[in-house]
């Protein structure tokens, strides 16, 4: 999604819901994927009340 869907860095990501919801899996998974993701370094941490937000994209660019 970060590469197909041109989600430019420094914006927002979907939360955990509407992943799952759109990829058709259950919300513990996606929670697990977007860990991943923050730890890659290309998702900024989630916050209450704050969406994450792309801090890179796979293949190196990253935040502006």
């Amino acid at each position: 999604m970060l590469t197909d869907d041109s989600i430019a860095v420094g914006k927002p990501f979907l939360s955990a819901s509407q992943l799952a919801e759109r990829l058709g899996v259950a919300r513990p998974t996606v929670a697990k994927a977007l860990v991943e993701l923050e730890a890659a370094g290309l998702l900024s941490e989630s916050r209450q009340g704050k969406a994450r937000t792309v801090l890179a994209l796979p293949g190196g660019e990253e935040r502006s």
